[in-house]
């Protein structure tokens, strides 16, 4: 995998691309899909790098499972844990674990950090659905599970879908036990029923956005009765299968997901689509392009992947917290050592440059009018720089230097406004630019964004993954 994905990058950072630089001469009615810029060589590129983004994205269902596999896939490429002040060298390549929900991954400039870094926001999370702290009822002859949302989901797009059940639950003797059932063939699914339309009369007038209600988000769990209720049959398997109490599952934390593995789409396999890629996509991109790197940056090089961001960035290893500020705190003191000050963190911010990393909406070729045309973002069609004008923006000064990197290494962008009094944006990057740091929000565009399978076009993946790569040696 090492070996694979440095010889990827040093033949993208080698390669003359065949698309030229934006220009106000060609304009925006002239622009061209990013596929017809590219040249044999960069097509295979794109490909090979989707095929591995598939891989991570079948393993990074949850928040938890992607903080593994990215610990996983840095470690292979060479990375180590930060323990000690002593790691903190030029060119050293390091991860700072939060809670196995979040992660950083450094590698050490030539520079000192209180000069300034390049960094890259991105978060993990995706909209799921929780089983609440008691789960397991009876109704009507079955088990089901109970439920809470997370994040911004249309609920009737999770009904008669196979989910997985993956999670933890912690017990009072120490024990975390690792759940997940519904991605492996053989394992047993879970099922939100929906109404058959032979007797659905009185459910046909409920609006779009009603069709399924909150507390009606409950997927059956169990069916076959025994000695005493289903439900209770099913805390007994759960029990036997994990060796829990009924009362473990207050200290659980347990998602349903999607069990469907990451596809190609269409016959000429264009777009991926996978559940989860907001925002696991530009997640997998940061790190990717981070453990890519090649030598000593100039300045450090940090990959920041957050988690919560669906819900608001709460809680400690959201973006909201001060996990990015004591990351950096514990680097900067350990090249300073007895002369730290909080004024070198205060100093290393303010010169940071940071790119806050999420997935928007694309134009949809059945729903045109959600889009604004002029100001939406294309599948295809290349790197987003998002444009909310809401106080989210960038300033003038530092989206110019971006749109620098951008031309200067042939990769193609376009903007995203959503329409007025319609959509709205802002990522984590708030809480970056809240510490004084110089920030812009970047994506690329998705169809059925927030839905249980989400499409991508790799042509894009390849471009933000390449644009990654120049900020980071910029």
């Amino acid at each position: 995998m090492r070996q694979a994905s440095s010889m990827l990058m040093a033949s993208i950072l080698a390669l003359s691309v065949t698309a030229t630089a934006q220009s106000s001469a060609e304009g925006w009615v002239n622009k061209k899909s990013s596929w017809l810029e590219l040249n044999a060589q960069s097509r295979e590129q794109a490909f090979h790098l989707a095929d591995d983004y598939k891989a991570f994205m079948s393993a990074a269902k949850t928040a938890r499972t992607s903080t593994k596999e990215i610990i996983r896939l840095a470690k292979a490429a060479g990375f180590a844990e930060f323990t000690n002040p002593g790691q903190v060298k030029a060119g050293a390549r390091l991860i700072i674990p939060a809670r196995d929900r979040a992660v950083v991954l450094v590698v050490i400039g030539s520079e000192p950090i209180v000069t300034g870094l390049r960094v890259i926001g991105t978060h993990q999370d995706s909209p799921h659905i929780n089983l609440k702290a008691r789960p397991v009822i009876n109704q009507e002859g079955f088990a089901l599970f109970k439920t809470v949302y997370y994040g911004g989901i249309k609920k009737y797009q999770w009904s008669n879908l196979p989910l997985a059940l993956l999670g933890r639950v912690d017990t009072m003797d120490g024990r975390t036990i690792d759940v997940s059932s519904g991605l492996k063939e053989g394992e047993p699914v879970f099922v939100i029923p929906d109404v058959a339309p032979h007797s659905d009369k009185e459910e046909r007038n409920r609006t779009y956005t009603e069709v399924l209600a909150g507390e009606e988000l409950d997927p059956v769990a169990g069916s076959i009765p025994g000695a005493g209720s289903v439900a209770q049959q099913v805390v007994a398997q759960l029990r036997s299968a994990y060796n829990i109490t009924e009362e473990d599952l207050v200290s659980a934390e347990l998602e349903l997901v999607p069990a469907a593995q990451p596809r190609d789409v269409g016959v000429d396999r264009g777009l991926v689509g996978a559940y989860g890629q907001d925002d696991k996509l530009s997640s997998y991109c940061a790190v990717r392009a981070i453990l890519d790197l090649k030598g000593t940056p100039h300045f450090t090089s940090l990959t920041y992947v957050s988690n919560f961001e669906e819900v608001g960035s709460v809680n400690n290893t959201g973006a909201g917290s001060q996990l990015l500020n004591s990351a950096l705190a514990s680097l900067i003191n350990a090249q300073r050592g007895s002369a730290y000050s909080d004024l070198d963190l205060r100093k290393a911010l303010r010169a940071s440059w940071v790119v806050s990393a999420d997935t928007n909406d694309g134009v949809n070729p059945i729903f045109p009018k959600a889009s604004e045309e002029t100001n939406a973002a294309r599948l295809g069609y290349g790197v987003t720089i998002k444009r909310y004008h809401a106080g989210f923006d960038a300033n003038s000064e530092f989206i110019a230097r971006i749109r620098a990197i951008l031309d200067k290494n042939g990769i193609p962008w376009q903007t995203q406004t959503p329409k007025v009094d319609v959509g709205s944006g802002g990522t984590i990057g708030g809480f970056m630019s809240a510490q004084d740091m110089e920030v812009i929000d970047m994506g690329i565009p998705l169809l059925s964004m927030h839905s249980p399978f989400e499409m991508s076009s790799k042509v894009d993946l390849w471009n933000f993954y390449r644009f990654m790569a120049a900020f980071y040696q910029s």
